[in-house]
């Protein structure tokens, strides 16, 4: 049977008001699970109202999608994952306690658990009270189930099938042997370090029921999404893309197209609809305008956060009011293939900043280039991470894993093991001709010893003239107003990675007389080393450092 999951003319459907929701698989299947879904009623509402009432065409595409991939012949879901982004207040978890309990209702097994996992309590009530509301308020629904609302648990009175609701800050996922699984708020469970090993127990009873799937509802992040959010958002989207062939899985994402999110179309309140299906019944467009109104001024990363939570607009440097001005041009400057290599064969001089902290810090490594001909600045960046980091800052453990997988960082399990790399990419930039004789490695005076001993031990061979300790706090003052210029007019470009835009959202200013200070300590738990490796390198380069490669012919260093 061939059916497909993609949608790659997704943007112009969304912007006509067309459904992105493939038709089901089985029309039959879908019919009677809508039938039933249609009939439960929506307590919170006025009139308490059934589904079929007060909902739009999109929720029952989306029911339709689920239950209409089972092929009752063989007894096997077709599309065993659903993803579902969607802005806020669209009634996400009212349709995730109808989806489970429409579920329920057509088990055929005895004594199966469905599984509403939450990432908190009270997100977890948000699903588990409109279910029990549903039943209580059908008196057919009320004899054949039974509600337990201290353990959020309801129970099928004759083959005891039942649906919990499970909130992962208070209960356990382990030991659980669920067919059917609705995650709410991924974009939460991102945040966690442990969500990937306790999604791999939740989903772990479906290896013996070819019945079963997962449903993951979600907003956007109120930050740079990360973790297993990340990770599965985008794999939907390059499966809805026809980037990647995965007809097990269905992303029903509503965000806007790339052209609009560029001309930022999405703060014209006749565009709203585009993520908000539901608009006029579960969202007041007057509201949203009303709060765009008000937030649109704000610069200390409310505005962004609206935007996120109501428009799906995908948070990425955090612009607040005390940002460092250099922020507003970072992401601009970004040129996705300035790798190491191309830096090495572009550039005629090379300068270092290193900075660096204990073992809960990142040290970070710039690499700054002055580009022959042009004279333009080219940064690169790299940061390891003890893997220590990993359980002392478990609220950033996911973003570090990410920035892994991006090749940006390097997680080491012995301390040293993070010197020897730095150093290895330092005598290399050494050994093709770019790095001046004196003053060519910016560091950061404070904890630096190991490093020092290892660049100027006998086997690397770096002299100690060629290593400058830059002093800190406002004394930094002329590095930063320096970076900033440059960024602004277009004269330093970066690799673009997400842990540099991850580190300059992070950076605070703060005021110091006539002088600007970035500062570990302004910045909080926040990591922001690579960034302070930057300013470091940029101190040394505004020396202008002689060039030491002559002419265009250069032999490409591999690095």
């Amino acid at each position: 049977m061939e059916w497909t999951t993609a949608c790659p003319d997704w943007e112009r459907r969304l912007v006509n008001r067309e459904s992105i929701i493939p038709a089901p698989i089985f029309p039959e299947q879908a019919e009677q699970a809508v039938a039933i879904f249609k009939e439960l009623h929506v307590v919170d509402l006025p009139g308490k109202p059934t589904f079929g009432e007060c909902s739009e065409q999109w929720v029952f595409d989306f029911v339709a999608a689920i239950f209409g991939g089972y092929e009752a012949d063989t007894g096997q879901q077709l599309i065993r994952e659903y993803g579902l982004l969607i802005s806020k207040k669209n009634t996400k978890s009212t349709i995730a306690a109808g989806i489970m309990l429409t579920a329920l209702i057509l088990c055929w097994r005895e004594e199966e658990e469905h599984l509403i996992l939450a990432p908190t309590k009270e997100v977890a009530d948000n699903s588990f009270k409109p279910a029990a509301s549903m039943i209580r308020e059908d008196e057919e629904l009320s004899d054949l189930f039974h509600i337990q609302d201290h353990i959020r648990t309801i129970t099928h009175r004759v083959n005891r099938n039942s649906l919990k609701v499970v909130a992962a800050d208070t209960d356990t996922v382990s030991g659980k042997k669920s067919g059917k699984v609705l995650v709410d708020e991924l974009w939460l469970f991102g945040k966690r370090a442990n969500a990937g090993a306790m999604f791999m127990e939740a989903l772990g009873g479906q290896v013996s029921r070819d019945e079963g799937w997962v449903i993951y509802l979600t907003t956007q992040s109120d930050d740079p999404p990360a973790g297993v959010f990340k990770e599965r958002l985008n794999y939907w989207r390059d499966v809805r893309d026809g980037k990647i062939e995965d007809r097990k899985t269905l992303g029903v994402l509503y965000e806007f197209p790339d052209a609009m999110l560029q001309s930022k179309a999405y703060a014209d309140p006749a565009n709203f609809y585009v993520t908000n299906p539901n608009l006029g019944r579960s969202v007041s467009a007057e509201w949203l305008e009303d709060q765009l109104r008000k937030n649109q001024g704000k610069t200390d990363g409310t505005f962004q956060q609206f935007l996120a939570k109501h428009l799906n607009v995908e948070i990425g440097l955090n612009l607040r009011s005390d940002r460092w001005a250099g922020a507003d041009f970072w992401e601009g400057a970004a040129e996705p293939t300035l790798s190491l290599d191309e830096l090495v064969a572009r550039s005629e001089v090379v300068t270092f900043g290193v900075d660096g902290g204990g073992l809960d810090d990142l040290l970070g490594l710039n690499a700054l280039g002055r580009e022959r001909k042009t004279r333009r600045w080219l940064l690169w960046h790299h940061a390891w991470a003890h893997e220590i980091v990993l359980e002392r800052r478990k609220e950033i453990a996911p973003r570090l894993r990410d920035f892994e997988a991006e090749g940006s960082l390097t997680i080491v399990k012995f301390p040293g093991e993070d010197v020897a790399q730095l150093a290895d990419i330092v005598c290399r930039i050494r050994d093709a001709g770019l790095l001046p004789d004196e003053k060519a490695i910016g560091v950061d005076p404070a904890g630096i010893g190991d490093i020092v001993d290892e660049l100027t031990s006998e086997h690397r061979g770096i002299q100690p003239e060629q290593i400058i300790g830059i002093s800190q706090g406002w004394r930094l003052n002329g590095a930063i107003k320096t970076c900033e210029r440059k960024l602004a007019g277009g004269e330093m470009v970066h690799g673009g990675t997400a842990l540099m835009n991850w580190c300059v959202g992070n950076a605070k200013v703060e005021d110091k007389g006539n002088a600007v200070s970035i500062t570990k300590q302004a910045s909080g738990k926040a990591k922001i080393d690579p960034l302070m490796a930057t300013f470091n390198a940029v101190s040394l380069m505004a020396l202008n450092p002689v060039s030491m490669v002559i002419g265009d012919d250069y032999e490409l260093l591999t690095v």
